[in-house]
């Protein structure tokens, strides 16, 4: 066995840098607090996921802002690198969809604004009162596209070059003559070289036509490069979004918050491609637009794969776009490039790899038939965000990427195939795992694994779920796990998280017509030594074991 979990409720898990994105959440009590109030929970964090609550050095230069310019002790901010990002927020407050009852209402549009400071680098804060900070925070948790840790940081320390802000309020627009941030440097440049090189390793098809570097768009994290395209589209042609298959949370409220609505076929199944072709083509009979068909490639978190062959013949058929999310499976496993219009992957996973830094792309398919639509808005809207530190520290931390992908794959290959076998043993408190290689969908994934090369063997990736009997085994098994548990995967740890519980409690009977239970558990395997997580996992299932034979 492993040495016992030390780390403490809401610190970062070791060994904890700076800008670690990681949280410990200890127990199942915590899940059960956590999936009934977040945020009763999120502010006793000492750190977090970025995107769930500010790092500390962003709340300190947020401070730093309200006080340079006066403000009451009412006023709050959220920072952003670009005016964009920063009149989006501002547009998603004022929304009446905001509108949520319980007490929360959109903020009157005299009492937002937006003022531009510089201080190392030029920002913008979005100033409103501190009673509208739930609702303003929703911007922060789901597109992604505030200030990093590092650029936070690197601003603290030039405080004292703090400039006299310029303030806009009033009308969401974009200013003309607005200073984009030049975040654009060697190190961006290499990454966008090594994504390519990524995708074009070990192809399918050796005569398919590749992005070349001037196709990857880079953001600041992972959501924000679902985010920002699916605004791009959206200013281009307003209309419905199709999300085909389950996706990672925040990707649910992004589409149903930020555009005309969307429509979601959630099981991702050969009877949802038929669903959605009888969709598609009353959609057209009415003369409505549908501007896109988004999913995972495998799906957040049962790794249901769905079929993008044919996904790829219906937007086709229809003239829709078609993003895929890669994340999961990974660049170095699989070859899906030729099926997307928009290929979009969380840097900030195992690209990344060290739960250290954020950061998303955005690769445009030059053999698309959307390619010539794609490209000039992509040219006129995208704007760079991805700050120069955290760009440098990603560039460092991927170039092992393929070394740790093969001990990823390995780790949970191994555990799924244990876990499986007890999941065939009646007497155990196992009943599924849910992973790629086991999946009835499997066939979808195998169907783009790249070939094998001298250097990398393809596999399944690093996520898993594993699905007990009931809450009583659940429990068990989830405090016996001697690892820590924390959303993100791809790290060098392995991680725990009870998804559905955490996210879906208020709502289990609508998670549970696809497929999502409570008494599932998601695994990102990390780099430890196979055996030794084998045996962590055998302790798990034997006391969730007990606990079952306890009740014979």
């Amino acid at each position: 066995m492993s040495a016992p979990i030390t780390t403490a409720f809401g610190e970062a898990v070791p060994p904890a840098p700076h800008h670690s994105v990681t949280v410990h959440m200890g127990r199942w009590d915590t899940v059960e607090k956590y999936g009934a109030d977040s945020s009763a929970v999120i502010p006793h964090f000492k750190n977090a996921y970025p995107r769930m609550k500010p790092h500390r050095d962003i709340v300190k230069l947020a401070n730093a802002v309200l006080k340079h310019i006066g403000c009451a002790a009412k006023e709050s901010c959220l920072l952003f690198t670009s005016l964009q990002s920063a009149h989006e927020c501002m547009g998603y407050s004022v929304s009446s969809a905001r509108n949520q009852g319980k007490g929360r209402k959109p903020v009157p549009i005299s009492r937002i604004s937006v003022i531009s400071l510089a201080a190392k680098d030029p920002f913008y804060a979005v100033i409103f009162p501190l009673e509208y900070q739930p609702v303003v925070a929703g911007f922060w948790s789901t597109p992604g596209a505030g200030v990093s840790s590092r650029f936070a940081e690197a601003n603290l320390s030039h405080l004292d070059q703090l400039r006299a802000p310029v303030t806009t309020t009033g009308r969401v627009a974009r200013e003309q003559g607005e200073k984009r941030p030049s975040f654009d440097g060697p190190d961006h440049q290499v990454l966008r070289e090594r994504i390519v090189s990524y995708l074009e390793r070990a192809p399918l098809d050796p005569q398919e036509q590749m992005p070349v570097a001037d196709d990857v768009y880079l953001y600041p994290t992972g959501m924000a490069a679902i985010y920002k395209p699916h605004r791009y589209i959206l200013d281009e042609a307003p209309g419905l979004t199709v999300l085909f298959g389950m996706a990672f949370m925040n990707t649910l409220t992004a589409f149903d918050e930020y555009g005309p609505g969307f429509k979601h076929f959630g099981h991702g199944s050969d009877a949802d491609l038929l669903a959605l072709e009888s969709f598609l083509d009353e959609e057209r009979a009415q003369g409505r637009r549908v501007q896109a068909i988004w999913v995972e490639f495998p799906a957040n978190p049962l790794l249901v794969t769905p079929n993008i062959a044919r996904l790829r013949e219906l937007a086709d058929e229809y003239d829709v776009v078609l993003g895929i999310d890669d994340t999961i499976s990974s660049w170095a496993n699989v070859d899906v490039t030729a099926q997307a219009d928009i290929l979009v992957t969380s840097l900030t996973k195992s690209f990344n790899g060290y739960a250290d830094a954020i950061a998303g792309s955005a690769v445009l398919n030059p053999a698309s038939l959307r390619y010539t639509r794609l490209k000039p808005l992509f040219e006129r809207l995208y704007v760079p965000e991805l700050y120069v530190d955290d760009a440098a520290a990603i560039e460092r931390n991927s170039r092992d990427y393929l070394s740790r992908t093969i001990r990823l794959n390995a780790n949970a290959e191994a555990l799924v195939m244990y876990l499986d076998s007890c999941a065939r043993d009646p007497a155990s408190a196992v009943c599924a795992v849910h992973y790629p290689s086991i999946n009835a969908s499997g066939a979808h994934y195998r169907r783009f694994m790249r070939p094998t090369t001298s250097e990398f063997t393809p596999g399944f990736g690093c996520l898993f779920s594993v699905e007990l009997d009931d809450l009583d085994t659940t429990r068990a098994f989830y405090d016996a796990l001697n690892v820590h548990k924390s959303v993100h995967l791809g790290a060098p740890f392995t991680l725990a998280f009870a998804y559905t519980m955490c996210t879906y409690k208020k709502d289990l009977p609508w998670a549970a017509q696809y497929g999502l239970r409570p008494t599932q558990i998601r695994i990102s395997a990390g780099l430890e030594d196979t055996e030794i997580l084998l045996k962590d996992f055998k302790v798990a299932v034997e006391a969730a074991g007990r606990v079952k034979a306890g009740r014979g």
